[in-house]
């Protein structure tokens, strides 16, 4: 679904197609920059834009960030998905690039993508210790090093960012914890899906992505507004609220 638009974007960007200050006409006599089509996932923008890029450098970009192949080291049920090998059959590429057209991705491999662009550029294979020595010795295995797009990183949050403060994400926000992320919503063989794939500043910092399937109500400002109880959860209890539970005690 939408949840590619953040790749296409570091391939705009490093490419030199668009700077963050390139305005792109979106119908309706207006003009929208990138952190604005991020942040409100616009698809006549990110249709426009994958036609100035593509499709072999957004199949380029697709496979550095690791789609089309597992996400994990020995992780039950992972998938390597599928990246198209050819363009689409009717040639346009903007709808692969807006609406993520042929492409399958499992929510390992966007939690590999999104935990890239939190720590600005590294993919990691993902892993899952499961006993206590496991954990204990536990060693960060690097995929591939993304040096080349360090610097387009920054603009890419700065969307996602945006998204999270008042655009398609927004459901997601939390005052006391700082949200990135991005939605995304499509539907596969008549179910309905909504994506988030998001991660948190701050330390530790935390990566959620949010995957539903169903009825008309899957969609992805409902999974953003799930990650968003999920962020509260692992951020464990605000002051006011252990405070609040004293006063009900009597303490």
């Amino acid at each position: 679904c939408s949840t590619f638009k953040p790749i296409v974007a570091l391939a705009a960007l490093k490419q030199g197609i668009i700077t963050p200050q390139t305005r792109l006409y979106v119908g309706h006599h207006s003009l929208m920059d990138l952190t604005d089509a991020l942040a409100h996932s616009n698809n006549r923008f990110f249709y426009r834009l994958g036609q100035m890029v593509g499709f072999n450098l957004l199949a380029r970009y697709a496979h550095e960030f690791g789609l089309g192949q597992k996400a994990g080291l020995d992780i039950p049920g992972d998938q390597p998905g599928e990246f198209p090998t050819e363009s689409p059959t009717d040639g346009e590429v903007g709808y692969l690039a807006y609406l993520g057209k042929g492409i399958e991705v499992t929510p390992l491999q966007w939690a590999a993508v999104a935990s890239a662009i939190a720590n600005g550029g590294t993919l990691y294979y993902l892993q899952y210790p499961r006993t206590r020595e496991e954990v204990q010795h536990f060693e960060p295995r690097i995929r591939r090093q993304l040096t080349n797009l360090r610097a387009q990183i920054p603009e890419v949050r700065a969307g996602m960012a945006a998204a999270v403060s008042y655009g398609t994400a927004r459901s997601a926000s939390d005052e006391a914890f700082q949200i990135l992320g991005k939605t995304g919503t499509c539907s596969e063989d008549g179910a309905k899906l909504g994506w988030f794939l998001s991660y948190s500043e701050g330390k530790p910092q935390y990566v959620v992505v949010v995957l539903l399937r169903g009825g008309w109500q899957m969609y992805g400002p409902h999974a953003a507004e799930i990650a968003g109880r999920v962020y509260k959860d692992l951020q464990g209890p605000s002051p006011n609220d252990v405070q609040a539970s004293k006063s009900e005690l009597g303490e």
